[in-house]
Order: structure tokens, then C-alpha cells, then sequence
């Protein structure tokens, strides 16, 4: 015999899901966090969704005639002030996660995945 009364509970709690996805998504658009590398010469924002947002070469560190060593650096160091804003952007999606998450799971913490 179907139970409505719990067919109408599991109903509710999928619209609670897909609202709370629906405020995930918000908080990874407007989660924004700042990578760097070679000490601040080059620095990038990216947003929860990993979308790059902005790229900064520090001007006063680069010289007017760059030689093809120095644009090779150069493009090491944007990859890595990606990287690192990228890494940034898996630990406060987590936090977010656990926090939105928290009161819904009862207090349990999400695994680490590690």
C-alpha cells in the first residue's frame, strides 16, 4: 500500500533540495577569491564556478621589452596564480557546503573526499 503522506513528504524535501541548489549556485557567483604567483607580479579573481574574473600583471615588474624567457614566466606564473586561485575556490565551496549543509544533515560533518 503507497503511503501518500510520505510520498508528500519526499515531494517537500525535493523542493527544499532544488532550493537550497538554487542558493548554491547564487553563492558560487557572487564566492569571489584571489590567486597570485611570483610574489604578486601576476594576480587573478575567479568566482565559485571557477569562471576567471580578472587577470593583474603588476606593471611596475615588467619591463618594456620582454624576452621569450620572460613571457614563458610570465605564463608559468598566470597558470599557477590560476591554480591557486582555483584550489581557493574548492575550499570555500566546501565551507559553503558545510554550513548550508550543517542544519540540514543535522549537525554531521561532509566527508573530505581526501
Amino acid at each position: 500500500m503507497i503511503d501518500f503522506g510520505k510520498l508528500g513528504q519526499l515531494k517537500e524535501m525535493m523542493q527544499q533540495a532544488q532550493q537550497m541548489r538554487g542558493e548554491m549556485e547564487q553563492k558560487l557567483s557572487t564566492t569571489v577569491v584571489e590567486g597570485a604567483a611570483g610574489g604578486g607580479l601576476v594576480t587573478v579573481k575567479m568566482n565559485g564556478r571557477k569562471e576567471l574574473l580578472k587577470l593583474t600583471i603588476d606593471p611596475a615588474n615588467v619591463s618594456g621589452s620582454l624576452t621569450s624567457s620572460d613571457v614563458e614566466m610570465l605564463q608559468d606564473l598566470i597558470i599557477a596564480a590560476v591554480n591557486d586561485a582555483g584550489r581557493k575556490v574548492d575550499v570555500a565551496v566546501k565551507d559553503t557546503l558545510q554550513s548550508s549543509m550543517g542544519a540540514m544533515l543535522g549537525g554531521l560533518k561532509l566527508p573530505d573526499g581526501e
